[in-house]
């Protein structure tokens, strides 16, 4: 049975090192939710998000007393999966979760451990970013650059219509890397973004900032912010011209269009009214800009809105990570990207015992053991895209995620 109280405001920044160290942390703009003092239920997804039946009944059974609170703030499972869709994955139920917004702050728990001492004892995160030992790209800048080529041929035999190709960096730093104090640099870097921290299913930690909102459940309605197209934006500049030149680029503008239509068309399933913008707006973060545009449902029939989990499985992998048509892509991704993504490119995220959730696409972070760490960044393809033009746009991607780890520029 586990238990919701109203208290009073924590810390945000004790919360936040928290999580991101060795529990739960997805900090949006709006909400901060913080997991911690270990697992209370674990919730398996034996074939990924398309086998979450058992999960969402086991989450349906657990039992929550005392407050009442806003959705997401009672039995919460939380966690990060694999981009592959049919990989084994869990999401966890922590012991603690605290959710604290400008409506409030409340705590839930499943057993009367003293839960105070936990937040109170969480250390200052005071580690600066630090140089690199060695450093290995893969594939390397030409390789990945070839690939790229390789799939505009595809592309322009009209096979596809999109598809996205990630590479990583990985490497190593002198001392072991502290989560907590990556985690608040980025909420300072990037205030637009959802901070997180999470476990993964290869014991490494998962830290970054997300701009991707996958998919959001409240009830009866449904909402997605979906990127694609960026341009690199050069330290202190007025960017307006950038923002202009982005608006009014064919390339970019074919490329989020798709990516668009491919979610309502998804979405108009199970929503009979759907609401796009007209035209995307710009995305601003510290080194570049995307184009997004908010999509909104609400349902009407059937009777029952589909859970967070069922909303996953009909949109992951969306076209702003993989592709369009999802299985041809997919099938030409594998084909091209020599090393598998694991978590990057995933869903970040929680649900609810009421079916309620929040997904962000795990983009713009680092996995991290020890002082080891890996990087992703991915660039979509289209058949006007220019091979060199999307390395660079991977490098400056994987630059701005790697400057609140490495003191040193790739």
């Amino acid at each position: 049975m586990f238990q919701r109280r109203r208290i009073a405001p924590l810390p945000a920044s004790s919360l936040r090192s928290l999580g991101a160290r060795a529990g739960w942390l997805l900090d949006a703009p709006d909400t901060l939710r913080v997991g911690f003092g270990g697992v209370a239920v674990t919730l398996d997804l034996p074939h990924g998000v398309a086998d979450s039946e058992g999960a969402r009944r086991q989450l349906g059974q657990l039992t929550l007393t005392g407050d009442e609170g806003p959705s997401g703030s009672g039995i919460v499972a939380m966690g990060s999966l694999p981009f592959n869709r049919d990989a084994p994955s869990h999401l966890d139920v922590p012991r603690f979760v605290v959710t604290q917004s400008a409506e409030g702050t409340w705590i839930t728990s499943a057993d009367d451990q003293d839960w105070r001492a936990l937040v109170e004892d969480e250390a200052i995160a005071v580690q600066e970013p630090q140089m690199t030992s060695s450093v290995t790209y893969r594939p390397s800048p030409e390789e990945y650059a070839h690939h790229v080529a390789n799939a505009v041929e595809v592309l322009r035999r009209k096979e596809i219509d999109k598809v996205v190709l990630a590479r990583a960096i990985v490497g190593t730093v002198e001392h072991a890397i502290d989560c907590g104090a990556v985690a608040q640099r980025l909420r300072v870097r990037e205030p637009s973004c959802t901070v997180y921290g999470l476990p993964t299913t290869d014991d490494r930690r998962y830290v970054g900032a997300s701009p991707e909102l996958l998919v959001r459940r409240r009830g009866d309605d449904v909402t997605c912010h979906p990127l694609a197209g960026t341009i690199a934006i050069p330290a202190d500049v007025d960017p307006v011209d950038y923002h202009s030149w982005l608006l009014g680029s064919a390339k970019n503008l074919h490329e989020h269009g798709v990516l668009v239509d491919d979610l309502v068309t998804a979405l108009s399933r199970y929503y009979d009214d759907i609401d796009a913008d007209p035209t995307p707006s710009i995305v601003t973060l510290r080194t570049v800009a995307h184009l997004g545009t908010w999509i909104r449902g609400r349902h009407a029939t059937p009777p029952h809105a589909p859970d967070a989990l069922a909303l996953l499985d009909v949109l992951h992998p969306t076209a702003a990570v993989g592709g369009i048509p999802r299985v041809a892509a997919y099938e030409l991704l594998q084909r091209l990207e020599p090393f598998d993504r694991g978590h990057y490119a995933g869903p970040v995220g929680w649900t609810d015992e009421n079916g309620d959730g929040e997904f962000w696409i795990g983009i713009r972070g680092v996995l991290v053991d020890g002082a080891d760490f890996e990087a992703w960044a991915g660039a979509g393809i289209v058949s006007e895209s220019d091979p060199i033009a999307e390395r660079e746009e991977t490098r400056d991607k994987l630059a701005s995620v790697l400057s609140s780890v490495l003191l040193d520029r790739i």
